[in-house]
């Protein structure tokens, strides 16, 4: 059995699962970047027949990308598979994950039409055959098939081990083992794991992956168990982002191999010191902030305040730590970014966050950087990324904040008066509102003549201090679309008005 496990990233699919969030083909591309240099061996880049967008994002990622594996998903449909094909017929290492429900909630839920079989060993005989299909058709496509098992941490084992050694002899290569509904705990999963090896009797031809979900906050747990059982391939999400309430943590897994490697004596290939800036990039592109508390990658992780634990720490630091901050790619050392710091200074920090901009993205940014400078003593990180959000977009500028005016108090009402440059001509207009927010949105949605409903509102300081900027993220949908704006001031107000109009924007996009 190999010492080595794969790791699977399906940040781009899985994770952008997660409700209120979407990112676009550019975003998408730059994530991967930045998992690349992290050296995952497997990106999985999208499902290509969910809608052209995510057709692109594949295609996208799988001519740009080298080194990982590019992975497409699909349902055991032979439109599905067509669609993988085409989007990765450019990979150089194309990968197609196609799969099919074997948890007999699953069969009798999902496939209760009776053109699947009007009895459950009936539809169980007819899934098997679709698999078996799938398998070879995405065979035609590449040599590297991946074949899941939806929900088999719910199914009846006897028919989990016939659907896996059928899949295995239409060639699937690895064998991905879903805890879907993260339902399982370690103890279970791993003995589920270990049976799979036993009882597959063509399972050494395959690869075993694990990919499990945190509805228990046991997937990390879960996959863990899965390795120590012979797994070979563990499937996550970078922040544990995902569907419901995530996926299985990367981070946590890999550093849980290498902190323990006296137990699970094996390793992976991942470049741990991409850790870091991987996760704040991937929080900053979703807007979903890293908790202080997260295990690996959270602000709070290697801080130290009880008295007993800074005394301990300070004699010897492994007193208190199991893992050094630098080997995941926090550091003490950093540069002070002012209104002094030059282009090549900016572009450096950027590129290190995760970042290539071109010419003129670099000249943008450095101007909105100049003005922030100007305005505070120091420019953090979380500056820069809030700075990119508002001035760097992936779509053309259908709407441009020309001018912002707010009239508000305790004993006002509040007025907003904007000016908009729409498609190249000034407008103008003002509303009223239940507070100054509500008032510029409202004023800008006038101007505009967009009847987009906001559906979530959220602000942070991504800095500390009076001086901070506020970043705001909005969620506004229109015509059965919905989209992520943001904004970033010093000012909360312009920061609002900023992310409903970048907002208006990305609809704007759609619709162009």
């Amino acid at each position: 059995m190999s010492d080595k496990v794969a790791i699977f990233d399906t940040t781009l699919r899985d994770g952008e699962q997660a409700a209120g969030t979407r990112l676009g083909s550019r975003e998408k591309l730059t994530i991967a970047r930045q998992l690349a240099r992290l050296n995952v061996d497997i990106i999985e880049a999208g499902y290509p027949a969910s809608s052209p967008e995510d057709f692109v994002a594949v295609q996208l990622i799988s001519t740009e990308i080298e080194g990982p594996a590019i992975c497409a998903l699909s349902r055991a449909v032979a439109s599905d598979i067509e669609a993988c094909g085409k989007a990765l017929a450019k990979a150089k290492r194309p990968r197609i994950h196609t799969g099919i429900g074997v948890s007999d909630i699953h069969i009798m839920g999902k496939f209760r039409d009776e053109k699947y079989g009007t009895t459950l060993e009936e539809k169980r005989a007819t899934l098997v055959q679709m698999a078996i299909d799938a398998v070879r058709l995405a065979r035609s496509y590449t040599d590297d098939v991946e074949f899941y098992a939806e929900d088999a941490g719910r199914a009846e084992p006897a028919y989990l081990f016939e659907m896996l050694q059928a899949a295995i002899g239409a060639g699937a290569t690895v064998v991905n083992i879903p805890d879907t509904t993260g339902y399982t705990v370690p103890e279970q999963f791993g003995a589920l794991i270990r049976s799979i090896t036993e009882n597959v009797p063509n399972i050494s031809r395959s690869t075993i992956s694990v990919h499990c979900h945190d509805d228990l906050g046991l997937a990390v747990a879960n996959s863990l168990a899965g390795v120590a059982n012979g797994a070979r391939q563990v499937e996550g999400t970078i922040n544990g982002v995902g569907e419901r309430a995530g996926n299985a943590a990367l981070e946590e897994v890999v550093m849980a191999i290498r902190t323990r490697g006296d137990y699970f004596r094996v390793v992976t290939g991942i470049n741990t010191t991409e850790f870091c800036r991987t996760s704040r990039l991937v929080a900053d592109m979703l807007g979903m902030a890293v908790p202080p508390n997260k295990a690996v990658v959270g602000g709070n992780a290697f801080s130290h305040s009880s008295g007993i634990h800074v005394d301990g720490f300070l004699k010897q630091r492994e007193t208190y730590e199991i893992m050094r901050p630098e080997d995941v790619g926090f550091s003490d050392s950093r540069v002070v970014l002012t209104a002094r710091t030059g282009r090549h200074g900016l572009r450096d920090r950027l590129e290190k966050l995760g970042y290539a901009l071109s010419q003129g993205e670099l000249d943008l940014t450095y101007q909105r950087f100049l003005r922030l400078a100007d305005k505070k003593q120091e420019v953090f990180d979380e500056d820069l990324v809030a700075i990119l959000h508002d001035e760097i977009h992936p779509v053309p500028e259908t709407y441009q904040l020309e001018y912002l005016h707010i009239y508000s108090g305790t004993s006002a009402i509040p007025t907003a008066t904007v000016r908009l440059r729409v498609r190249g001509d000034l407008r103008e207009g003002a509303a009223v509102g239940d507070g100054p927010v509500d008032a510029a949105c409202k004023a800008i949605s006038q101007v505009a003549g967009s009847s987009a409903n906001l559906v979530r509102y959220e602000i942070r300081a991504v800095t500390s201090g009076t001086e901070a900027m506020g970043e705001v993220t909005v969620n506004l949908e229109a015509a059965g679309r919905r989209v992520m704006g943001r904004g970033a001031s010093t000012d909360v107000i312009e920061a609002s008005a900023r992310a409903f109009v970048d907002g208006l924007n990305k609809l704007a996009g759609f619709a162009g």
